[in-house]
């Protein structure tokens, strides 16, 4: 069976540091592809080594990325997401603007990657195998919920979650593929459409 998820509730000081394009980026990639060098790294992402390696000791400083040995590695190092996830409330950073601010650009950022994987499917769309048309889908409701109850409803989705990530690492199915999953219960602001 899959490893139980591991995940990092951001300090102040972890998501200030976090709170950069590149450093994101390069979480990410980690997190999605695996171990890697900065040379590497800085192929994938369309940057230089230098400031890949930069960016990768600045995470690491903070407990988001770790070196992993290697053997027969030479000089190369090679870097590790140090979590499966990582999560935060804005609330815990009352009293610290930069944090907030930090907080509130990971967000802002998460709304834009969303719009832009979503765009990028709806692209592909017309190339994609008859299976995954049928299948992959954006749907919104409106429900009529109280905090405690929308709460109670987002807890048990990341249970059904869980066990969809435990099963795609155990037993992928033969088409399987990287699906982003974007999750969202915000209350409907007036005035909104």
């Amino acid at each position: 069976m899959a490893d139980d998820l591991t995940q990092v509730h951001l300090s102040g000081r972890q998501i200030r540091v976090l709170a950069h394009p590149l450093r994101l980026r390069l979480l990410g990639r980690l997190r999605l592809a695996g171990p890697a060098t900065a040379t590497r790294l800085a192929a994938d992402l369309g940057t230089n080594t230098g400031a890949t390696s930069y960016h990768l000791r600045q995470l690491a400083e903070v407990g988001l990325v770790t070196e992993e040995d290697r053997a027969g590695g030479g000089r190369q190092r090679w870097w590790r997401a140090a979590h499966d996830m990582s999560s935060w409330r804005r609330s815990h950073y009352e009293g610290d603007p930069e944090a907030t601010a930090a907080a509130e650009w990971l967000e802002a950022f998460q709304v834009s990657r969303f719009a832009e994987l979503a765009q990028n499917w709806r692209r592909a769309l017309p190339d994609e195998p008859a299976s995954w048309q049928e299948t992959a889908e954006i749907s919104d409701y409106l429900l009529h919920l109280g905090s405690a109850q929308t709460r109670a409803m987002l807890r048990e989705i990341e249970e059904v979650v869980d066990r969809y990530r435990r099963l795609g690492a155990d037993a992928p199915g033969p088409d399987a593929r990287p699906v982003a999953l974007y999750v969202a219960g915000l209350p409907r602001i007036e005035g909104g459409t």
